[in-house]
């Protein structure tokens, strides 16, 4: 899927689970989703879910180049102790199409461990109503190796 589809893809999807717009609407959606201000990631629907989206900020706070994360099953941006958390989380998405505060650990490319904060998950239903995949955004996150919080400022 090209860029400006999977970015239709994403944010019709964040309007239609949250009511309000992820980034504003107008021309160059791709490219302010990618170069936006806070994460954004998704996966498909695969047995073992790749991601296939990971913006700028994505790629930095998880230390990955694009070809990387977009070639990594989603469940990989856990450490195993924290998978099966994920997991509840990605049911209860699957079952009430979103989910608006989730907070968990993850793991950067090379082991720097952070907490998520304040994250909102939601479906990835096509126009069919087909649902093609998941997506996540989120704009705090604390570092757990030094507890400094940080957070990217939204525009």
């Amino acid at each position: 899927m090209d860029l400006v589809t999977q970015t239709h893809l994403i944010t019709d999807n964040y309007r239609r689970c949250f009511r309000e717009d992820l980034i504003a609407p107008g021309g160059e959606a791709a490219m302010r989703l990618m170069e936006a201000p806070f994460v954004v990631l998704a996966h498909g629907t695969e047995a073992d879910p790749i991601f296939n989206y990971g913006n700028l900020a994505a790629q930095k706070l998880f230390e990955m180049d694009w070809a990387t994360l977009t070639a990594l099953p989603s469940r990989c941006s856990a450490e195993a102790l924290h998978r099966a958390e994920r997991e509840v989380l990605l049911r209860e998405v699957q079952e009430q199409g979103y989910s608006k505060n989730y907070r968990g650990i993850r793991v950067s490319a090379t082991g720097k461990r952070f907490l998520i904060e304040a994250a909102r998950v939601w479906m990835l239903l096509d126009a069919t109503g087909v649902t093609v995949g998941q997506a996540a955004s989120f704009a705090k996150w604390t570092s757990l190796a030094d507890s400094s919080s940080n957070e990217l400022k939204s525009s």
